[in-house]
């Protein structure tokens, strides 16, 4: 499946977000609360997600071309690093409104029907949320996943909000309010934060991860039957696509037809394992010494 193809998530956010910032937007005005107005902010924020998640995912979809030979997949990383810093700036502003009200307290009015516009739009994120999830996994797009996971942390933030602004209903409690807004300020900034060090390994080249590798080498591992060697195995990835590349070493005595060929099948078994892969391989004589002294990463 094409990034072309994921862009309909994306819409899919941005039209989550147009709703629940609108109920959450009433839910504010009804009750007066700063908890549903940092609730409604954050919604601002997956908003300004959506849009550049759609963004980058038009880019990304965009085949290689002369000025970029490894495609554009890469665009991925920037709209979860941009939706981490966005999140981070919805949760000082949602700190500053609940340090102010926590100076001065305000009573909460329509609680009741606030709560309900609040949960209509919790039930939004909740649905959107876990599919953008599903698709975020199964084509292994960091901007979905990111997107997901900011919905699915908005929906908790969101369960937090309604109980606090329950207990207050009961008990009268004003300083409940505000002290939960600063709650979900702190949630925020964590999720942020874990966007921001996932894109940056993005953007850094970081390696496949772990279960993946383990995958690859497997796969040579079996070859080691045959009397073949490998080393200089290094993998990253960007966006949804994988790279690999490492050194064969197979026996002098072999011909290039020979060599091509075992290269040609084992680039194709990893291919057929890891989806989305490009397989680069260095074929070497396994007797040179010269062979062995090849794995550095500037040669």
């Amino acid at each position: 499946m094409t990034s072309s193809s994921l862009k309909p998530f994306a819409w899919l956010s941005i039209g989550a977000a147009l709703a629940t910032i609108a109920l959450k937007g009433l839910a504010w005005m009804m009750t007066g609360s700063v908890g549903l107005l940092s609730d409604a902010l954050e919604s601002l924020v997956n908003l300004a997600g959506g849009a550049m998640a759609l963004a980058m995912l038009s880019i990304a979809e965009r085949p290689e071309d002369e000025g970029h030979a490894f495609g554009h997949g890469k665009a991925e990383y920037f709209s979860s690093g941009f939706e981490g810093l966005l999140i981070l700036f919805a949760a000082l502003a949602i700190a500053f409104a609940a340090i102010e009200r926590l100076l001065y307290p305000k009573p909460l009015e329509q609680l009741g029907l606030g709560l309900v516009v609040s949960t209509l739009a919790s039930l939004i994120n909740l649905v959107v949320g876990s599919v953008l999830l599903r698709a975020g996994k199964r084509h292994r797009s960091i901007t979905l996943e990111a997107d997901a996971h900011h919905l699915l942390t908005d929906v908790w933030t969101s369960v937090g909000v309604i109980v606090g602004l329950t207990a207050v209903a009961l008990t009268g409690w004003l300083w409940l309010d505000p002290t939960l807004a600063l709650l979900v300020a702190t949630n925020i900034v964590w999720t942020g934060w874990r966007l921001l060090q996932r894109s940056a390994v993005g953007l850094m080249d970081g390696s496949l991860p772990p279960e993946e590798h383990a995958l690859v080498l497997a796969i040579l591992e079996r070859y080691r039957a045959l009397g073949i060697e490998f080393h200089a195995v290094r993998t990253r990835e960007s966006g949804t696509r994988r790279f690999i590349s490492l050194h064969v070493l197979v026996p002098g005595s072999w011909t290039i037809s020979r060599g091509h060929q075992l290269v040609e099948e084992l680039e194709r078994e990893v291919r057929q394992t890891l989806s989305h892969a490009s397989v680069f391989t260095h074929l070497e004589p396994l007797e040179d010494p010269v062979s062995q002294e090849d794995i550095a990463l500037d040669r």
